[in-house]
């Protein structure tokens, strides 16, 4: 369906000036007393006098500032960049404010083929910092674009750093390439018009994009889904002339020391159904499958990293559209797990097709339950655009917002009332799809909380619920390493929280 961008990776220690890079990228922070040139390969001269007309040149060191000066005849690149890391702490930056910046320069260097960056990295993990924000920056979506309407995205990135002599630095920078290639895949997914990504045409691309990995693809269609129950993806995607799917993806190596699942909401159009959105509302329902997607990408980067999980994502896919065959507000549909739902209002179609996809996962006794949707709007109005909500067991909860710090993507953890329960009791069903308004994000959790099944000494699956609502699409201006529309969120925080239950387990 679409042919993802990849970039190349070097690293060198010294003689920078032997580097064919077309741009050199150095960086400048935001200090108590002004601008700081970070530290650097530049010729001592030269970077003296840079460093003393920072502030004649109107360069601060903000985040996501990108200046273009001539190029250093010494170093042979054609153009020097500076690129901003924001405020200093003791003259320090983070591995996330480098990962930032270097995805802010190649981001805006696009047209440029090759890069080099030399920002400050002494560590094999800010090495693999940049190198990530690298790749993440180089990404852009043209798949519907005239060939020459496009600038082309930079190839090459040469980090300059000590650790380039360091064995670790080679498996990090090969990490760190496939991470920004699942997120990056992640992107296109969300990227493509419905027009062309519907339940059978995204089916298609995970089976394309799994090709040459150890994993199986299983696609159940709408006879299969009646014959085995789902009752909630079939009564979500009924409305649609574009049947439901639901992918099942298995990677089981054979040193396997845990046992995991994904299920990610897969949503590829809301019309929001009878109950219809607004119009200004449906611009960007093309990324209400963003949860399945970033599932799926990242349990394919598992599974090219070698680690050694049995890990089964759930694709729940449907397109939620009004007509005649449409489900109704007061329509009540037999889940999976056999609870009966009644549907109250057909907008909170995700809950429904989720409900079947973590019973599915339940009932093969992983270890822990990880899901991920952009269910709620109710999320958007508690966290804003840029952070995601990690809901459920707090144990999962905890892990998932550690692994999150650790990728470098906003989690924050929200609690499920208890108080809200009753107010999804249905007086004809087990529970109703809509409860209690505010706080609508925690009343979609404790929704999807009784699907959650139980493990086979009768506990319940240790289970956490990521509400990506807003984070998923960034429909402002680009910042980062993150483009404008899709942004690719989650998929990191769930590779970090494959490895750290590995750690964890050993």
């Amino acid at each position: 369906m679409f042919k993802n961008h990849e970039v190349t990776f070097r690293a060198i220690a010294k003689d920078l000036k032997k580097d064919n890079s077309q741009a050199l990228v150095v960086g400048v922070g935001q200090g108590a007393d002004g601008p700081v040139l970070l530290d650097n390969p530049l010729p001592v001269k030269a970077a003296n006098a840079l460093a003393a007309s920072l502030q004649v040149l109107g360069v601060t060191g903000a985040a996501d500032e990108v200046r273009r000066l001539p190029g250093i005849p010494e170093l042979g690149a054609q153009v020097l960049v500076l690129t901003g890391v924001g405020k200093l702490t003791d003259n320090q930056t983070s591995e996330e404010a480098l990962r930032r910046a270097a995805g802010s320069a190649v981001r805006q260097l696009a047209g440029v083929s090759s890069v080099a960056v030399a920002l400050p990295t002494t560590t094999v993990g800010q090495a693999a910092a940049v190198a990530e924000g690298a790749a993440l920056g180089a990404y852009s979506y043209t798949g519907h674009r005239a060939a020459d309407a496009a600038k082309t995205d930079v190839g090459t990135v040469t980090i300059f750093t000590p650790a380039a002599e360091d064995p670790a630095l080679a498996p990090a920078l090969e990490r760190a390439s496939i991470i920004a290639k699942a997120v990056n895949a992640t992107r296109s997914l969300v990227n493509e018009p419905p027009s062309h990504l519907y339940p059978e045409t995204f089916a298609e691309a995970a089976k394309d994009l799994a090709k040459g990995l150890p994993v199986k693809v299983t696609v159940m269609d709408e006879k299969r889904l009646e014959r085995e129950g789902f009752g909630g993806i079939l009564g979500v995607g009924q409305g649609s002339s574009r049947p439901p799917r639901m992918v099942k993806v298995e990677y089981a190596p054979t040193r396997a020391k845990v046992k995991l699942a994904f299920v990610g909401k897969g949503i590829t159009f809301d019309s929001g159904g009878i109950s219809l959105k607004p119009a200004g509302s449906m611009m960007t329902m093309k990324c209400d499958m963003a949860g399945a997607a970033a599932v799926f990408n990242a349990l394919l980067a598992v599974a090219e990293l070698g680690l050694p999980v049995k890990l089964t994502a759930w694709l729940c896919l449907a397109e939620n559209m009004p007509s005649a065959t449409a489900i109704r507000p007061s329509d009540v549909l037999t889940m999976f797990s056999g609870k009966t739902v009644e549907v109250l209002n057909t907008d909170a179609e995700g809950r429904l097709v989720m409900a079947d996809g973590l019973a599915a996962a339940s009932a093969e006794y992983p270890d822990a339950i990880l899901d991920v949707a952009t269910l709620t709007g109710a999320q958007v109005v508690a966290l804003g655009n840029r952070v995601s909500a990690v809901m459920g067991d707090d144990g999962v909860s905890a892990a998932v917002k550690a692994a999150a710090d650790r990728a470098g993507e906003l989690f924050w953890p929200m609690p499920m009332p208890e108080e809200l329960r009753p107010s999804l009791d249905s007086p004809v069903a087990d529970l109703a799809n809509i409860g209690e308004k505010m706080g609508g994000m925690m009343t979609a959790a404790v929704f999807l909380n009784e699907f959650v099944g139980k493990a086979k000494d009768g506990s319940t699956i240790p289970w956490a619920h990521l509400d990506i609502a807003g984070p998923a699409f960034n429909e402002g201006s680009p910042f980062g390493y993150t483009p404008k529309q899709a942004t690719g969120i989650a998929v990191r925080t769930l590779v970090a929280y494959v490895e750290d239950v590995l750690v964890r387990t050993v």
